[in-house]
């Protein structure tokens, strides 16, 4: 699922596309291209309504534009996994760990209630460094929590 523009550039590279998400429909790029419409606020609420509307259980998303509170709402509904710029965001539950090596960043990117991070450093508000090879760990009394790495 794509945007008309990125449709143009992913066609030029012989791409096949299956759907454009656009209130206009081009006939001129790809035979049986699906169109949905932009039905909601925002062109990622639309397309994530219809995901998770046919249960798709993962969406993987790249986008130049991120605004956290166009993906909160569809945080419990389906896994995803955010590439924005050079950083990877993606949902963790209470309880997450993930091995990486010394030196790495991690964001968090929503408000954690009752944080105990294990195996990281502070930078600064949200912003953490990982102090050694191996295992970190977040816990929290959220639900979810989004959080960002570097790429």
């Amino acid at each position: 699922m794509t945007t008309p523009l990125i449709a143009e550039k992913l066609n030029s590279r012989g791409i096949k596309i299956d759907w454009i998400i656009s209130d206009e429909v081009d006939d001129s790029l790809q035979s049986d291209i699906k169109y949905l419409p932009v039905s909601e606020s925002s062109i990622i609420k639309s397309a994530l309504n219809y995901l998770v509307e046919q249960g798709y259980p993962a969406v993987n998303i790249i986008t130049d534009e991120f605004e956290l509170t166009d993906y909160q709402p569809f945080a419990d509904k389906t896994n995803m996994v955010i590439f924005y710029g050079q950083k990877k965001i993606y949902t963790v539950h209470p309880g997450f760990s993930k091995w990486k090596p010394a030196g790495e960043m991690i964001e968090l990117l929503s408000t954690p209630k009752d944080l105990e991070a294990i195996g990281l450093e502070t930078i600064k508000a949200g912003v953490y460094k990982t102090v050694a090879d191996g295992l970190f760990r977040l816990r929290f009394s959220n639900p979810i929590l989004f959080i960002a790495e570097s790429l």
